[in-house]
């Protein structure tokens, strides 16, 4: 059990430092375009990963944890609030992937693996979809100011996070794939 432990620990700050990188990455490629923040980047990768690995709790505390990294080095924050949604829970919530992480070990040891992809592409849709429903609301309430004269403030937020969440969530889907399909039994 304590080895376990151990071993669980090491792979949060591992893949929490992994998803840091890749997003410091997406900082100094020509893809961060958005003045408030947001870039096409493949920083939950590694939160579906531990998500897949260790279920909720480890997708989670990988998440929240990415969230801090990020809040501490160098945030985007206008309102306090803004920032504890922008940073802590919109990175927490990608986790909750893994609740079909027993689903996708199943299918893995059943060598199942149409199945298998589904379950991950749901679960990582799961995840994008809570992530980016946080930006929205925060686009709404802390960021209206910035639509265009005549344009609907959540149609503002809604086009402005759909475009970085929705390439996210597609690179997400073909590089999880790929991991999985490399190494399936070591990365689930």
């Amino acid at each position: 059990m304590k080895q376990n432990k151990t071993l669980f620990l090491v792979e949060i700050a591992i893949f929490t430092s992994l998803a840091f990188l890749l997003n410091l990455v997406s900082q100094v490629m020509p893809l961060k375009v958005w003045p408030q923040g947001g870039s096409v980047s493949i920083e939950m990768v590694p939160i579906f990963i531990m998500a897949y690995r260790w279920g909720v709790k480890g997708g989670v505390l990988a998440g929240f944890l990415l969230g801090l990294l990020q809040f501490v080095f160098g945030p985007t924050i206008y309102h306090p609030v803004q920032g504890f949604i922008d940073y802590f829970v919109a990175f927490s919530v990608v986790g909750l992937a893994g609740l079909f992480a027993s689903q996708i070990k199943n299918a893995v040891q059943q060598k199942q693996r149409g199945k298998w992809i589904v379950l991950a592409t749901l679960g990582i849709l799961l995840g994008s979809l809570l992530r980016f429903i946080s930006h929205f609301i925060t686009g709404i309430v802390f960021f209206g100011s910035y639509a265009p004269e005549g344009q609907p403030v959540a149609l503002y937020s809604f086009i402005y996070n759909g475009t970085y969440m929705l390439p996210n969530f597609i690179l997400c889907v073909i590089i999880v794939v790929l991991v999985i399909s490399a190494a399936p039994k070591k990365m689930i």
